[in-house]
Order: C-alpha cells, then structure tokens, then sequence
C-alpha cells in the first residue's frame, strides 16, 4: 500500500492479469478466458496487417518511381553529350562545363552501355555507362 491509499501494481499485471488480479475483479473463469482470447484475437490481427503492409510496400515504392521513370533508348549514329566526371582532367572548376561532346553512338550494349565515337570516326575503347550520357538537342 502506498502513502496515498493507492496499490502499487507491476506493469506486467496490467497486460497479463495474475490471479490476485482477477480475483479482485471477480471475473469468473469463462469470463477470463473469453477476454484474454478477444486480447490475442486483436493482436493476431494487427500482426497479420503488419505482414500485409510489410509485404505491399515494396511494390507501391517501385510504381511510385516507375511511374516517373521514362527509359531511355539510344541508337547507333544518333548525337549524344558525355558528362564530366569530377575525377576527369576535364573537370576545371565550379564554372567549368558539365557535359563534353557531341559524340556518335557507335553501339548499343546489353545493361545499359554504350560505346561511343569522336565526330572523326575514332572509337572510344571502353563502353560508357547510359546514366553518364544524354541526347544532344542542338
């Protein structure tokens, strides 16, 4: 009993009911189990939402992004800019261009790669990746 007239209880008494608990409440036996199978019947529920939810999400993500996402598709010969890497000798400075080029597209790999040409003819001996390269508009 505590100063206040009040009775401690343990946390754990509040979600699992002991003995001493339900025989102060009264609750006869059928009462008790009929209670605690409504309790579990809840949660039972909950858990199966959550394994739903967990199981949707990843598919709502991907049409969230496809829906914005337009492939891009290049063809041989067709005029397309190189970005400039920050690692690139090109690389000058703040104000420094972000793109080179045009090139040509020389060929279209499998996995999104290039292999691009200079306007001369020469080609580029290692492929370019297609997120590194856009279309020339000029």
């Amino acid at each position: 009993m505590l100063d206040n007239g009040t009775e401690a209880v343990i946390p754990a008494e509040v979600e699992i009911p002991s003995l001493r608990v339900i025989q102060e409440a009264e609750l006869s036996d059928a009462e008790w189990i009929r209670s605690r199978y409504k309790q579990l019947a809840l949660i039972d529920g909950k858990n199966i939402n959550a394994v739903c939810h967990d199981q949707l999400y990843p598919n709502r993500m991907s049409r969230a992004f496809n829906k914005r996402f337009k492939p891009r598709q290049f063809a041989p010969g067709q005029l397309v800019l190189k970005k400039i890497f920050s690692h690139q000798d090109e690389a000058k400075g703040k104000f420094s261009a972000n793109w080179q080029g045009p090139y040509m597209v020389h060929r279209v790999l499998t996995g999104g790669t290039l292999i691009l040409a200079e306007m001369d003819g020469e080609i580029f001996p290692k492929p370019i990746n297609l997120e590194a390269v856009k279309r020339n508009n000029a």
